[in-house]
């Protein structure tokens, strides 16, 4: 099972104990919507709902439907990812390689095959390649007269870089590759399609709700698209640096003395895992805006496990528990729990959204009026 098959089939059993229906092989047809609904037709049905979210990868019908701009860059190479008999191995050097032609990847697990070949995305990915097509493009890019005996699996993938230029238009909202699409240069795709869930999913479900502040939902679009805009120079910084020219090949030494660097190091770390990421809540404060870390109390108990119900969490480790009475007043939608921390990063509180981002954060005798601006902004008015 892929990595992206196992994250499908937890997401699908959680939406199952939860009481959601997946309805597979249903195509969508048209998406029409006024001020206060929208319907999209699917099959014979029309379903009518005070929101749609096109979450149908990308070649997105929902997104064409509701008129969408998707602009962005052509291709330049087709890649290829196949899983073959090989009769002749040893003609193929281990790992990457970067040849005149173009690129391969001879991986440590037998017969698994990745390729690069600057075509300009020539190879249509609705087509099946062959047997005969997949040796052929091999023996181009690595110069050899390598033989392909039988070919089990075969996937191709360009470095089309598309993004819409909103994520939202009136009632309909789009997330994941229907928004944006890039190559899978740097594995950036899974956890930005789940990055753009997270941040929508609490932010709708409050606006269905009705707890919402007033602008909750805009806050969506203008905080994942510029990720997205970012996703997408960083794949095309990485095909144009594979480029089997000598300027390509000028920029790579360059590039590998700086990994070799810790600076340079880290960089990569950050930007490939994602922890590089802030969006901007009007705060200095350095985790106001990032992902959470794993906040631990000395009881043991864990940020993570405080999670599960889908709502924000408020963690107080003040002496005398000051933000207690305030908290309360969120009670439904903010999650309080105070204990001493064992790692606090020099925090006195913490306020973290839904989605794992910290929206605020006191010092070590919390400001309660700071923290009900907060919650106010985030979460709405208080209950009581």
């Amino acid at each position: 099972m892929t990595n992206l098959e196992a994250v499908e089939t937890v997401l699908s059993e959680r939406a199952s104990k939860l009481g959601v229906e997946v309805r597979r092989g249903v195509a969508v047809s048209a998406v029409t919507q006024d001020d206060e609904s929208v319907v999209a037709q699917a099959g014979e049905h029309e379903h009518t709902a005070r929101w749609v979210v096109g979450c149908d990868g990308g070649r997105s019908t929902v997104r064409t439907l509701a008129g969408f701009d998707f602009v962005g860059t052509e291709p330049q190479f087709t890649g290829y990812v196949v899983l073959a008999t090989i009769a002749d191995p040893g003609k193929l050097r281990p790992g990457f390689n970067l040849t005149p032609t173009g690129l391969y990847l001879r991986t440590p697990a037998e017969g698994y095959i990745g390729m690069l070949e600057p075509d300009g995305g020539a190879f249509d990915r609705s087509r099946r390649p062959t047997r005969e097509h997949l040796q052929a493009v091999l023996r181009r890019v690595s110069g050899t007269d390598v033989t392909l005996s039988e070919v089990h699996l075969a996937s191709t993938f360009t470095d089309r870089a598309m993004q819409t230029t909103t994520y939202r238009q009136g009632r309909v909202l789009l997330t994941g590759d229907a928004a944006h699409i890039h190559s899978p240069l740097g594995a950036q795709g899974l956890n930005l399609g789940i990055g753009d869930a997270m941040n929508l999913g609490w932010k709708l479900a409050a606006t269905v709700r009705g707890y919402a502040p007033d602008g909750l939902l805009d806050t969506y679009a203008r905080e994942r698209h510029p990720i997205g805009a970012w996703a997408l120079d960083w794949t095309r910084a990485q095909a144009a640096v594979m480029k089997p020219d000598p300027h390509a090949q000028a920029i790579q030494g360059v590039i590998r003395d700086l990994i070799g660097t810790r600076d340079g190091t880290t960089y990569v770390f950050d930007k490939m895992s994602g922890s590089s990421i802030r969006y901007d809540l009007g705060s200095e404060q350095p985790l106001v805006g990032r992902n959470a870390p794993d906040l631990r109390l000395e009881d043991g108990t864990r940020l993570g496990d405080l999670m599960q119900d889908g709502r924000g969490v408020a963690l107080d480790f003040s002496v005398d528990r000051c933000l207690h009475g305030s908290a309360m007043g969120w009670e439904s939608r903010i999650r309080y729990v105070a204990g001493p921390a064992r790692n606090g990063f020099g925090t006195g509180a913490v306020l973290i959204r839904p989605d794992g981002m910290v929206a605020w954060a006191g010092d070590r005798a919390p400001d309660r009026e700071a923290f009900e601006r907060a919650a106010r902004h985030w979460f709405g008015s208080p209950e009581i």
